[in-house]
Protein backbone atom coordinates (compact mmCIF):
# COMPACT_ATOMS: atom_id res chain seq x y z
CA UNK A 1 0.00 0.00 0.00
CA UNK A 2 1.54 3.31 -1.09
CA UNK A 3 2.32 5.72 1.78
CA UNK A 4 1.48 8.56 -0.63
CA UNK A 5 -2.12 7.36 -0.96
CA UNK A 6 -2.49 6.92 2.81
CA UNK A 7 -1.01 10.34 3.51
CA UNK A 8 -3.32 11.98 0.99
CA UNK A 9 -6.23 10.27 2.68
CA UNK A 10 -5.16 11.52 6.15
CA UNK A 11 -4.85 15.07 4.85
CA UNK A 12 -8.28 14.93 3.21
CA UNK A 13 -9.79 13.48 6.37
CA UNK A 14 -8.62 16.38 8.51
CA UNK A 15 -9.67 18.94 5.94
CA UNK A 16 -13.21 17.60 6.39
CA UNK A 17 -13.02 17.80 10.21
CA UNK A 18 -11.56 21.31 10.23
CA UNK A 19 -14.26 22.44 7.79
CA UNK A 20 -16.95 21.01 10.10
CA UNK A 21 -15.34 22.87 13.00
CA UNK A 22 -15.41 26.14 11.10
CA UNK A 23 -19.13 25.94 10.35
CA UNK A 24 -20.19 24.69 13.81
CA UNK A 25 -18.25 27.30 15.75
CA UNK A 26 -18.30 30.47 13.65
CA UNK A 27 -21.32 31.89 15.51
CA UNK A 28 -20.59 30.60 19.00
CA UNK A 29 -17.10 30.92 20.44
CA UNK A 30 -17.91 31.30 24.15
CA UNK A 31 -17.20 28.96 27.05
CA UNK A 32 -20.80 27.79 27.39
CA UNK A 33 -20.56 26.41 23.86
CA UNK A 34 -17.17 24.82 24.51
CA UNK A 35 -18.13 23.17 27.83
CA UNK A 36 -21.71 21.93 27.35
CA UNK A 37 -22.73 22.96 23.80
CA UNK A 38 -25.32 25.33 25.33
CA UNK A 39 -27.23 22.21 26.49
CA UNK A 40 -28.80 21.97 23.07
CA UNK A 41 -27.37 18.75 21.60
CA UNK A 42 -29.63 16.25 19.84
CA UNK A 43 -29.70 13.02 21.84
CA UNK A 44 -29.41 10.76 18.79
CA UNK A 45 -26.26 12.56 17.61
CA UNK A 46 -24.75 12.25 21.09
CA UNK A 47 -25.67 8.54 21.28
CA UNK A 48 -24.12 7.69 17.94
CA UNK A 49 -21.07 9.92 18.39
CA UNK A 50 -20.26 8.39 21.77
CA UNK A 51 -19.52 5.07 20.04
CA UNK A 52 -16.37 6.50 18.47
CA UNK A 53 -15.29 8.02 21.79
CA UNK A 54 -15.92 4.86 23.80
CA UNK A 55 -14.16 2.45 21.44
CA UNK A 56 -10.83 4.18 20.57
CA UNK A 57 -8.14 3.09 18.17
CA UNK A 58 -6.88 0.56 20.73
CA UNK A 59 -10.20 -1.28 20.50
CA UNK A 60 -10.08 -1.07 16.72
CA UNK A 61 -6.77 -2.94 16.42
CA UNK A 62 -6.43 -4.76 19.77
CA UNK A 63 -9.82 -6.47 20.13
CA UNK A 64 -9.61 -8.22 16.74
CA UNK A 65 -5.96 -9.08 17.42
CA UNK A 66 -6.68 -10.65 20.81
CA UNK A 67 -9.18 -13.13 19.36
CA UNK A 68 -6.42 -15.48 18.24
CA UNK A 69 -3.79 -14.72 20.88
CA UNK A 70 -1.83 -17.53 22.52
CA UNK A 71 -3.52 -16.66 25.83
CA UNK A 72 -6.75 -18.05 24.37
CA UNK A 73 -8.92 -14.94 24.49
CA UNK A 74 -11.26 -15.90 21.62
CA UNK A 75 -14.57 -14.02 22.12
CA UNK A 76 -14.18 -13.72 25.93
CA UNK A 77 -14.15 -9.92 25.57
CA UNK A 78 -17.87 -10.07 24.78
CA UNK A 79 -18.51 -11.12 28.39
CA UNK A 80 -16.88 -7.85 29.44
CA UNK A 81 -19.03 -5.96 26.91
CA UNK A 82 -22.19 -7.47 28.45
CA UNK A 83 -20.95 -6.22 31.82
CA UNK A 84 -20.45 -2.82 30.21
CA UNK A 85 -24.11 -2.85 29.13
CA UNK A 86 -25.22 -3.44 32.74
CA UNK A 87 -23.01 -0.56 33.84
CA UNK A 88 -24.49 1.77 31.22
CA UNK A 89 -27.97 1.05 32.60
CA UNK A 90 -26.80 2.00 36.12
CA UNK A 91 -25.24 5.21 34.78
CA UNK A 92 -28.46 6.13 32.95
CA UNK A 93 -30.79 5.45 35.87
CA UNK A 94 -28.70 6.51 38.89
CA UNK A 95 -25.94 8.96 37.97
CA UNK A 96 -27.45 10.96 35.10
CA UNK A 97 -30.55 12.01 37.11
CA UNK A 98 -28.20 13.20 39.88
CA UNK A 99 -26.07 15.29 37.52
CA UNK A 100 -29.11 16.91 35.91
CA UNK A 101 -30.77 17.58 39.25
CA UNK A 102 -27.68 19.52 40.37
CA UNK A 103 -27.32 21.27 36.97
CA UNK A 104 -23.62 20.40 36.79
CA UNK A 105 -21.07 21.39 34.17
CA UNK A 106 -18.35 19.26 35.75
CA UNK A 107 -19.68 16.07 37.33
CA UNK A 108 -17.16 16.41 40.18
CA UNK A 109 -19.17 19.37 41.45
CA UNK A 110 -21.31 16.74 43.23
CA UNK A 111 -18.34 15.76 45.41
CA UNK A 112 -17.81 19.40 46.43
CA UNK A 113 -21.44 19.77 47.44
CA UNK A 114 -21.49 16.43 49.26
CA UNK A 115 -18.04 15.91 50.83
CA UNK A 116 -16.08 19.16 50.65
CA UNK A 117 -13.55 21.16 48.64
CA UNK A 118 -10.49 18.94 49.16
CA UNK A 119 -12.48 15.84 48.21
CA UNK A 120 -13.74 17.69 45.13
CA UNK A 121 -10.24 18.69 44.00
CA UNK A 122 -9.06 15.12 44.64
CA UNK A 123 -11.79 13.64 42.44
CA UNK A 124 -11.12 16.13 39.63
CA UNK A 125 -7.37 15.54 39.95
CA UNK A 126 -7.90 11.78 39.64
CA UNK A 127 -9.78 12.34 36.39
CA UNK A 128 -7.13 14.67 34.97
CA UNK A 129 -4.35 12.18 35.75
CA UNK A 130 -6.22 9.11 34.52
CA UNK A 131 -7.61 10.62 31.34
CA UNK A 132 -4.28 12.22 30.36
CA UNK A 133 -2.38 8.94 30.77
CA UNK A 134 -5.14 6.79 29.26
CA UNK A 135 -5.71 9.01 26.23
CA UNK A 136 -2.00 9.47 25.61
CA UNK A 137 -1.53 5.70 25.74
CA UNK A 138 -4.32 5.13 23.23
CA UNK A 139 -2.90 7.78 20.93
CA UNK A 140 0.59 6.28 21.27
CA UNK A 141 -0.48 2.80 20.19
CA UNK A 142 -2.10 4.16 17.05
CA UNK A 143 0.58 6.72 16.18
CA UNK A 144 3.16 3.92 16.06
CA UNK A 145 0.97 2.27 13.40
CA UNK A 146 0.85 5.53 11.41
CA UNK A 147 4.60 5.89 11.88
CA UNK A 148 5.33 2.35 10.70
CA UNK A 149 3.11 2.39 7.61
CA UNK A 150 3.25 6.05 6.52
CA UNK A 151 5.66 8.52 8.11
CA UNK A 152 8.77 6.33 8.24
CA UNK A 153 8.67 6.35 4.43
CA UNK A 154 9.21 10.13 4.46
CA UNK A 155 11.89 10.12 7.16
CA UNK A 156 9.61 11.99 9.56
CA UNK A 157 10.61 11.31 13.20
CA UNK A 158 8.15 9.94 15.73
CA UNK A 159 7.90 13.14 17.77
CA UNK A 160 6.90 15.08 14.64
CA UNK A 161 4.15 12.54 13.86
CA UNK A 162 2.74 12.99 17.37
CA UNK A 163 3.00 16.78 17.15
CA UNK A 164 1.25 16.84 13.77
CA UNK A 165 -1.56 14.61 15.05
CA UNK A 166 -2.20 16.71 18.16
CA UNK A 167 -1.93 19.99 16.24
CA UNK A 168 -4.61 18.85 13.80
CA UNK A 169 -6.88 17.81 16.68
CA UNK A 170 -6.32 21.16 18.37
CA UNK A 171 -7.22 23.01 15.17
CA UNK A 172 -10.73 21.60 14.99
CA UNK A 173 -11.52 21.60 18.73
CA UNK A 174 -10.14 24.82 20.21
CA UNK A 175 -12.97 27.04 18.93
CA UNK A 176 -16.20 25.12 19.24
CA UNK A 177 -15.23 22.54 21.87
CA UNK A 178 -18.08 20.18 22.70
CA UNK A 179 -20.43 21.67 20.10
CA UNK A 180 -17.92 20.75 17.40
CA UNK A 181 -17.09 17.40 19.02
CA UNK A 182 -20.75 16.29 18.92
CA UNK A 183 -20.77 16.71 15.12
CA UNK A 184 -17.25 15.46 14.36
CA UNK A 185 -17.64 12.42 16.62
CA UNK A 186 -20.89 11.53 14.85
CA UNK A 187 -19.10 11.79 11.52
CA UNK A 188 -16.15 9.76 12.80
CA UNK A 189 -18.44 7.06 14.20
CA UNK A 190 -20.04 6.75 10.75
CA UNK A 191 -16.55 6.19 9.36
CA UNK A 192 -15.74 3.71 12.14
CA UNK A 193 -18.89 1.59 11.71
CA UNK A 194 -18.58 1.72 7.92
CA UNK A 195 -14.98 0.60 8.19
CA UNK A 196 -15.84 -2.44 10.33
CA UNK A 197 -18.66 -3.55 8.04
CA UNK A 198 -16.62 -3.04 4.86
CA UNK A 199 -13.63 -4.84 6.37
CA UNK A 200 -15.83 -7.87 7.02
CA UNK A 201 -17.10 -7.67 3.44
CA UNK A 202 -13.61 -7.43 1.90
CA UNK A 203 -12.19 -10.31 3.95
CA UNK A 204 -15.22 -12.48 3.19
CA UNK A 205 -14.87 -11.60 -0.49
CA UNK A 206 -11.20 -12.62 -0.41
CA UNK A 207 -12.18 -15.91 1.24
CA UNK A 208 -15.11 -16.41 -1.21
CA UNK A 209 -17.61 -16.44 1.66
CA UNK A 210 -21.22 -15.26 1.60
CA UNK A 211 -23.04 -14.00 4.71
CA UNK A 212 -24.19 -17.45 5.83
CA UNK A 213 -20.83 -19.05 5.05
CA UNK A 214 -19.01 -16.25 6.95
CA UNK A 215 -21.17 -16.83 10.01
CA UNK A 216 -20.49 -20.56 9.90
CA UNK A 217 -16.77 -19.95 9.36
CA UNK A 218 -16.56 -17.72 12.43
CA UNK A 219 -18.64 -20.17 14.47
CA UNK A 220 -16.44 -23.14 13.52
CA UNK A 221 -13.12 -21.28 13.50
CA UNK A 222 -12.03 -22.22 17.00
CA UNK A 223 -11.93 -18.53 17.93
CA UNK A 224 -15.59 -17.93 18.77
CA UNK A 225 -15.98 -19.22 22.33
CA UNK A 226 -17.80 -16.51 24.31
CA UNK A 227 -18.61 -17.83 27.77
CA UNK A 228 -15.88 -19.11 30.09
CA UNK A 229 -17.37 -20.84 33.15
CA UNK A 230 -14.52 -23.07 34.40
CA UNK A 231 -12.15 -22.49 37.31
CA UNK A 232 -13.40 -19.24 38.87
CA UNK A 233 -10.33 -18.80 41.08
CA UNK A 234 -7.48 -18.91 38.55
CA UNK A 235 -9.23 -18.15 35.25
CA UNK A 236 -9.27 -14.40 34.69
CA UNK A 237 -11.61 -14.93 31.72
CA UNK A 238 -14.36 -16.39 33.95
CA UNK A 239 -17.77 -14.92 33.11
CA UNK A 240 -18.37 -13.83 36.71
CA UNK A 241 -15.18 -11.76 36.79
CA UNK A 242 -15.83 -10.29 33.36
CA UNK A 243 -19.45 -9.30 34.04
CA UNK A 244 -18.65 -7.76 37.43
CA UNK A 245 -15.53 -6.09 36.11
CA UNK A 246 -17.25 -4.81 32.99
CA UNK A 247 -20.13 -3.37 35.00
CA UNK A 248 -18.02 -1.52 37.57
CA UNK A 249 -15.37 -0.41 35.08
CA UNK A 250 -18.21 1.21 33.10
CA UNK A 251 -19.73 2.88 36.16
CA UNK A 252 -16.33 4.27 37.17
CA UNK A 253 -14.68 4.99 33.82
CA UNK A 254 -17.82 6.19 32.01
CA UNK A 255 -20.32 7.34 34.63
CA UNK A 256 -17.68 9.02 36.80
CA UNK A 257 -15.60 10.32 33.88
CA UNK A 258 -16.07 13.90 32.73
CA UNK A 259 -15.27 12.97 29.12
CA UNK A 260 -18.26 10.73 28.37
CA UNK A 261 -20.63 12.43 30.81
CA UNK A 262 -19.93 15.88 29.36
CA UNK A 263 -21.65 14.81 26.17
CA UNK A 264 -24.68 13.54 28.09
CA UNK A 265 -24.93 16.81 29.99
CA UNK A 266 -25.17 18.69 26.70
CA UNK A 267 -28.64 17.23 26.04
CA UNK A 268 -31.70 19.40 26.70
CA UNK A 269 -33.04 17.36 29.65
CA UNK A 270 -32.67 14.11 31.56
CA UNK A 271 -35.20 12.31 29.36
CA UNK A 272 -33.17 12.93 26.21
CA UNK A 273 -29.92 12.09 28.01
CA UNK A 274 -31.34 8.72 29.08
CA UNK A 275 -32.62 7.96 25.57
CA UNK A 276 -29.10 8.71 24.41
CA UNK A 277 -27.56 6.25 26.91
CA UNK A 278 -29.95 3.38 26.17
CA UNK A 279 -29.52 3.79 22.41
CA UNK A 280 -25.76 4.02 22.78
CA UNK A 281 -25.72 0.82 24.85
CA UNK A 282 -27.47 -1.20 22.14
CA UNK A 283 -25.16 0.06 19.38
CA UNK A 284 -22.10 -0.49 21.58
CA UNK A 285 -22.90 -4.17 22.17
CA UNK A 286 -23.57 -4.87 18.48
CA UNK A 287 -20.49 -3.07 17.16
CA UNK A 288 -18.19 -4.94 19.56
CA UNK A 289 -19.58 -8.24 18.31
CA UNK A 290 -18.63 -7.12 14.80
CA UNK A 291 -15.10 -6.27 15.99
CA UNK A 292 -14.71 -9.78 17.41
CA UNK A 293 -15.99 -11.26 14.16
CA UNK A 294 -13.38 -9.25 12.25
CA UNK A 295 -10.75 -10.80 14.53
CA UNK A 296 -11.87 -14.37 13.78
CA UNK A 297 -11.93 -13.68 10.04
CA UNK A 298 -8.47 -12.10 10.16
CA UNK A 299 -6.98 -15.23 11.71
CA UNK A 300 -8.80 -17.47 9.22
CA UNK A 301 -7.43 -15.30 6.39
CA UNK A 302 -3.92 -15.33 7.88
CA UNK A 303 -3.97 -19.11 8.24
CA UNK A 304 -5.18 -19.64 4.67
CA UNK A 305 -2.55 -17.30 3.20
CA UNK A 306 0.39 -18.25 5.42
CA UNK A 307 0.61 -14.86 7.16
CA UNK A 308 2.44 -14.95 10.49
CA UNK A 309 1.57 -12.75 13.44
CA UNK A 310 3.86 -9.67 13.22
CA UNK A 311 6.61 -9.26 15.82
CA UNK A 312 8.20 -6.19 17.40
CA UNK A 313 11.91 -5.33 17.50
CA UNK A 314 12.53 -7.90 20.25
CA UNK A 315 10.83 -10.69 18.31
CA UNK A 316 7.76 -10.69 20.56
CA UNK A 317 4.49 -11.48 18.71
CA UNK A 318 2.26 -8.39 18.44
CA UNK A 319 -1.34 -9.33 17.71
CA UNK A 320 -2.09 -5.57 17.62
CA UNK A 321 -0.30 -5.43 14.28
CA UNK A 322 -2.19 -8.28 12.58
CA UNK A 323 -5.13 -6.15 11.44
CA UNK A 324 -2.98 -3.34 9.96
CA UNK A 325 -0.56 -5.90 8.45
CA UNK A 326 -3.32 -7.69 6.52
CA UNK A 327 -5.29 -4.55 5.63
CA UNK A 328 -2.33 -2.52 4.42
CA UNK A 329 -0.04 -5.18 2.94
CA UNK A 330 -2.21 -8.08 1.78
CA UNK A 331 -5.52 -6.64 0.60
CA UNK A 332 -6.17 -4.15 -2.19
CA UNK A 333 -6.08 -0.35 -2.08
CA UNK A 334 -9.72 0.19 -1.12
CA UNK A 335 -9.67 -2.16 1.94
CA UNK A 336 -6.44 -0.46 3.06
CA UNK A 337 -8.07 2.97 2.87
CA UNK A 338 -11.14 1.62 4.65
CA UNK A 339 -8.93 0.30 7.47
CA UNK A 340 -7.10 3.61 7.80
CA UNK A 341 -10.43 5.41 7.80
CA UNK A 342 -11.67 3.35 10.75
CA UNK A 343 -8.41 3.53 12.68
CA UNK A 344 -8.13 7.29 12.23
CA UNK A 345 -11.77 7.85 13.17
CA UNK A 346 -11.55 5.71 16.30
CA UNK A 347 -8.29 7.31 17.44
CA UNK A 348 -9.12 10.93 16.96
CA UNK A 349 -12.72 10.65 18.16
CA UNK A 350 -11.24 9.55 21.50
CA UNK A 351 -8.41 12.06 21.67
CA UNK A 352 -10.38 15.15 20.62
CA UNK A 353 -13.06 14.35 23.16
CA UNK A 354 -10.47 13.81 25.91
CA UNK A 355 -8.75 17.15 25.25
CA UNK A 356 -12.09 18.96 25.44
CA UNK A 357 -13.03 17.20 28.69
CA UNK A 358 -9.62 17.83 30.28
CA UNK A 359 -9.86 21.51 29.41
CA UNK A 360 -13.40 21.71 30.79
CA UNK A 361 -12.55 19.95 34.05
CA UNK A 362 -9.49 22.10 34.75
CA UNK A 363 -11.29 25.34 33.94
CA UNK A 364 -14.35 24.50 36.03
CA UNK A 365 -12.87 22.42 38.86
CA UNK A 366 -9.58 24.24 39.44
CA UNK A 367 -10.03 27.71 37.94
CA UNK A 368 -13.63 28.07 39.13
CA UNK A 369 -15.18 29.16 35.84
CA UNK A 370 -18.64 28.03 37.02
CA UNK A 371 -18.40 30.44 39.97
CA UNK A 372 -17.55 33.50 37.90
CA UNK A 373 -20.20 36.10 37.17
CA UNK A 374 -19.34 36.20 33.47
CA UNK A 375 -18.10 32.81 32.29
CA UNK A 376 -17.99 34.11 28.72
CA UNK A 377 -15.79 37.16 29.26
CA UNK A 378 -12.90 37.68 26.86
CA UNK A 379 -10.43 37.03 29.68
CA UNK A 380 -12.06 33.69 30.53
CA UNK A 381 -12.15 32.61 26.87
CA UNK A 382 -8.45 33.46 26.41
CA UNK A 383 -7.60 31.56 29.59
CA UNK A 384 -9.52 28.53 28.32
CA UNK A 385 -7.51 28.66 25.08
CA UNK A 386 -4.28 28.58 27.10
CA UNK A 387 -5.48 25.59 29.12
CA UNK A 388 -6.43 23.77 25.91
CA UNK A 389 -2.94 24.36 24.50
CA UNK A 390 -1.34 23.27 27.78
CA UNK A 391 -3.17 19.93 27.83
CA UNK A 392 -2.28 19.34 24.18
CA UNK A 393 1.39 19.83 25.06
CA UNK A 394 1.06 17.64 28.15
CA UNK A 395 -0.41 14.82 26.07
CA UNK A 396 2.40 15.28 23.53
CA UNK A 397 5.04 14.91 26.25
CA UNK A 398 3.28 11.86 27.71
CA UNK A 399 3.20 10.09 24.34
CA UNK A 400 6.90 10.87 23.81
CA UNK A 401 7.61 9.41 27.27
CA UNK A 402 5.80 6.19 26.36
CA UNK A 403 7.90 5.94 23.23
CA UNK A 404 11.15 6.54 25.12
CA UNK A 405 10.30 3.83 27.64
CA UNK A 406 9.72 1.54 24.64
CA UNK A 407 8.90 -1.43 26.85
CA UNK A 408 5.50 -3.03 26.43
CA UNK A 409 5.42 -4.37 30.01
CA UNK A 410 6.28 -1.01 31.56
CA UNK A 411 3.87 0.93 29.35
CA UNK A 412 1.15 -1.61 30.14
CA UNK A 413 1.84 -1.22 33.85
CA UNK A 414 1.51 2.57 33.55
CA UNK A 415 -1.86 2.16 31.83
CA UNK A 416 -2.98 -0.33 34.49
CA UNK A 417 -2.00 2.05 37.28
CA UNK A 418 -4.01 4.78 35.53
CA UNK A 419 -7.07 2.54 35.45
CA UNK A 420 -6.62 1.82 39.17
CA UNK A 421 -7.24 5.47 39.94
CA UNK A 422 -10.89 5.24 38.91
CA UNK A 423 -11.50 2.93 41.89
CA UNK A 424 -11.31 5.83 44.38
CA UNK A 425 -13.89 7.72 42.30
CA UNK A 426 -16.18 4.71 42.63
CA UNK A 427 -15.66 4.74 46.40
CA UNK A 428 -16.22 8.50 46.72
CA UNK A 429 -19.50 8.50 44.83
CA UNK A 430 -20.76 5.33 46.52
CA UNK A 431 -20.09 6.83 49.95
CA UNK A 432 -21.80 10.09 48.99
CA UNK A 433 -24.89 8.36 47.58
CA UNK A 434 -25.38 5.64 50.21
CA UNK A 435 -24.40 7.38 53.45
CA UNK A 436 -26.24 10.66 53.04
CA UNK A 437 -26.13 11.51 56.73
CA UNK A 438 -22.37 11.23 57.09
CA UNK A 439 -19.58 13.55 56.00
CA UNK A 440 -15.81 13.03 56.03
CA UNK A 441 -12.70 14.73 57.37
CA UNK A 442 -12.11 16.45 54.07
CA UNK A 443 -8.34 16.91 54.32
CA UNK A 444 -7.75 13.17 54.82
CA UNK A 445 -9.53 12.12 51.64
CA UNK A 446 -6.46 12.43 49.33
CA UNK A 447 -4.55 9.96 51.52
CA UNK A 448 -7.36 7.42 51.26
CA UNK A 449 -7.47 7.83 47.47
CA UNK A 450 -3.71 7.19 47.22
CA UNK A 451 -3.67 4.28 49.69
CA UNK A 452 -6.48 2.33 48.01
CA UNK A 453 -4.81 1.84 44.57
CA UNK A 454 -1.55 0.97 46.35
CA UNK A 455 -3.28 -1.80 48.32
CA UNK A 456 -4.96 -3.04 45.13
CA UNK A 457 -1.63 -3.18 43.33
CA UNK A 458 -0.20 -5.27 46.19
CA UNK A 459 -3.20 -7.59 46.11
CA UNK A 460 -3.01 -7.99 42.34
CA UNK A 461 0.68 -8.92 42.50
CA UNK A 462 0.25 -11.41 45.36
CA UNK A 463 -3.31 -12.73 45.03
CA UNK A 464 -2.25 -16.23 43.93
CA UNK A 465 -0.22 -16.67 47.12
CA UNK A 466 -2.51 -14.81 49.53
CA UNK A 467 -5.92 -15.84 48.18
CA UNK A 468 -5.59 -19.53 47.35
CA UNK A 469 -4.71 -19.16 43.68
CA UNK A 470 -7.19 -16.37 42.88
CA UNK A 471 -6.30 -14.26 39.83
CA UNK A 472 -7.76 -10.76 39.48
CA UNK A 473 -8.95 -9.19 36.27
CA UNK A 474 -11.20 -6.13 35.73
CA UNK A 475 -13.16 -6.86 38.92
CA UNK A 476 -10.19 -5.41 40.83
CA UNK A 477 -11.77 -1.98 40.36
CA UNK A 478 -14.63 -3.09 42.64
CA UNK A 479 -12.13 -4.03 45.36
CA UNK A 480 -10.48 -0.64 44.83
CA UNK A 481 -13.81 1.11 45.34
CA UNK A 482 -14.62 -0.96 48.44
CA UNK A 483 -11.26 -0.13 50.04
CA UNK A 484 -11.82 3.57 49.35
CA UNK A 485 -15.36 3.35 50.72
CA UNK A 486 -14.09 1.64 53.90
CA UNK A 487 -11.37 4.27 54.33
CA UNK A 488 -13.91 7.07 53.96
CA UNK A 489 -16.16 5.37 56.50
CA UNK A 490 -13.27 5.27 58.99
CA UNK A 491 -12.64 9.03 58.63
CA UNK A 492 -16.34 9.92 58.46
CA UNK A 493 -18.45 12.00 60.84
CA UNK A 494 -22.12 12.79 61.30
CA UNK A 495 -21.99 16.31 59.92
CA UNK A 496 -22.87 15.58 56.31
CA UNK A 497 -23.20 18.13 53.51
CA UNK A 498 -26.42 17.25 51.72
CA UNK A 499 -26.04 17.85 47.99
CA UNK A 500 -29.65 17.39 46.95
Amino acid sequence: MSPNILLAFIIGYFVVLISVSFFTSKKSLDNSTFFIANRNSKWYLVAFGMIGTALSGVTFISVPGQVGSLAGHQFEYFQFVLGNALGFIVVATVLLPLYYRLNLTSIYGYIEKRLGTVSYKTAAGIFLLSRTIGSAFRLYLVVIVLQRFIFDSYGIPFFATVLISLSLIWLYTFRGGLKTIIITDTLQTVFLVLSVLLTIYFICDSLNLGIVEAFETVKNSGYSKIFFVDDFLSNRFHIGKQLIGGMFVTIAMIGLDQDLMQKNLSCKNIGEAQKNMFTFTGIFVIINLFFLSVGALLYVYASKNGIAIPVDATGTPRTDFLFPEIALNHLSVIPAIVFMLGLTAATFATTDSALTALTTSFCVDFLGFNKKEDINSKKSINLRHLVHVAFSLLMFLTVILFNEVNNKAVVGAIFTVASYTYGPLLGLYTFGLLLKKRGVHDKLVPFICILSPAICYFLNQNSVKLMGGYVFDNELILINGLITFTGLLIISNKQAKIAY
